[in-house]
């Protein structure tokens, strides 16, 4: 077991990998731009580094300081949390090299799975179902023209490193691809050092379906069951909640079964995440792998019983997975929304600033993962989100009420938050009935504004 860990991460993550590693047992240290001075994770580490100014390019994101303060430290392992440098394969192989463990999976499966035209294939391959689209990479205007032709409008154009909506376009006719395509390719240079793109059938009615899994180092796999993150607004989840409402069981079978069978074949190890597009008739399709802890673990965590984050670290230790697939159950539903500092009413404008009251919810059935306090300053550099409130209760519509009751116990001021829209849609008649689909919140946003 590891007697010291970095975490490579800031915020209300880097709170719940500290929590998790003080009770196996394992110190931490924390890394921290100028503008974290003052955030929870430095207080709450056993040690904390410096590693630069606000900008995450000269703090977090920088790989030369993070080694250089885990070997200051003289750490075990680096956790790196979800974003910055969780999925970038370049800086897990850093950390190996430096005989610094990775808490996550390997270098091989990174990459593999990071490519999204390299994972296509080779869900294709293990017959996992993939979205109608090309078999590769699109490299030329007239080899885009022809699979959107074959497949039917609309498409979406994606970035093959992509991710958080960075690098997608939907196009409905021939012009709209041209000027996607080149919208998407220069984003994606921009965002990820790559203008991969490949293109898919677009699903205008769809919902937002993910496996989680967990595997070890010996070949252990297992499925934590599924989430629903159908309601986001531009790609980013807003609302994510477990089990998936209107899912069968015969197609959670299936689904599930998928997700492993993917995994198993890119041989990995650690917590992952495996999303799907899923129709009307429960017909699901492969979107993309996430080879880290993902910001919605906690529903899952709360529906299973199992800790994701000290089972990574356990796993990254080279310890076995303490559980088979026939001991995990689940007990009630689950359901999370992102607390975010923006202004919903203002187009979603960030809205960093001094929070002069942060009073969370509690009661029964009430969780609150968060870096925020009265007094703490938000920074404007990094993303906006301050907290996640998560209620588990025995069925859907308790934790829908007992989410509602919280939120509006929750005071956050004079900052902004999302706390306000999250209410709405607590009442909201169609996500009551589950007749909502991933642009239903943008609908609905849009027709508020009209």
């Amino acid at each position: 077991m590891f007697s010291r860990i970095l975490i490579a991460n800031r915020g209300e993550i880097a709170v719940r990998i500290i929590r998790a590693a003080r009770e196996l047992g394992i110190e931490t240290v924390a890394v921290y731009s100028t503008a974290d001075k003052e955030s929870a994770h430095v207080r709450l580490a056993d040690q904390a580094i410096c590693i630069g100014s606000p900008a995450p390019a000269d703090s977090y994101l920088n790989i030369p300081r993070i080694i250089s303060a885990a070997e200051v430290a003289n750490v075990d392992a680096i956790h790196p949390g979800y974003g910055f440098l969780a999925e970038n394969a370049h800086f897990a192989e850093v950390c190996r090299s430096c005989r610094i463990e990775f808490i996550g999976p390997s270098v091989e499966s990174m990459k593999l799975l990071g490519d999204k035209v390299a994972c296509k294939q080779l869900a294709i391959r293990n017959k996992v179902p993939t979205a109608p689209g090309s078999k590769g990479s699109v490299s030329d205007e007239d080899q885009a023209l022809k699979v959107a032709r074959d497949i039917g409008y609309p498409v979406i154009i994606k970035a093959a490193a992509g991710g958080g909506g960075r690098g997608m376009r939907v196009a409905h006719n021939d012009i709209s691809l041209r000027a996607g395509m080149l919208q998407a390719m220069a984003e994606a240079e921009g965002a990820f050092g790559d203008a991969t793109i490949y293109i898919e059938k677009f699903l205008e009615k769809a919902r937002h379906v993910e496996v989680q899994v967990l595997g070890d180092q010996h070949g252990n796999l297992v499925h934590l069951f599924e989430r629903d993150c159908t309601m986001q607004r531009r790609h980013q989840k807003l609302i994510e909640e477990t089990p998936c409402p209107v899912l069968d069981e015969d197609h959670r079978q299936e689904l599930c079964k998928a997700a492993v069978r993917l995994a198993k074949a890119a041989g990995y190890f650690s917590a992952g995440t495996v999303e799907f597009l899923m129709d009307a008739q429960q017909r699901f399709y492969l979107m993309e792998v996430n080879t880290r802890v993902q910001v919605e673990h906690p529903v899952t965590e709360l529906l299973t019983g199992v800790d994701i984050v000290k089972t990574q670290i356990l796993v990254a230790a080279g310890e076995k997975l303490p559980f088979g697939q026939g001991d995990i159950m689940w007990d009630g539903h689950a359901i999370e929304v992102r607390i975010n500092a923006v202004d919903p009413e203002n187009h979603f404008a960030p809205c960093p600033g001094r929070i002069e009251l942060f009073d969370p919810p509690g009661g029964p059935g009430v969780r609150v993962d968060t870096h925020s306090y009265s007094g703490y300053k938000v920074p404007p550099n990094y993303d906006s989100m301050i907290a996640k409130l998560i209620a588990h209760q025995p069925t859907r519509q308790q934790a829908i009420a007992t989410l509602r009751r919280a939120l509006a116990e929750f005071r956050v001021s004079p900052i902004k938050t999302t706390i306000p829209l999250h209410a709405e849609l607590m009442r909201n008649g169609s996500f009551l009935a589950n007749d909502v689909d991933i642009h239903f919140v943008e609908r609905l946003l849009e027709n508020k504004s009209s």
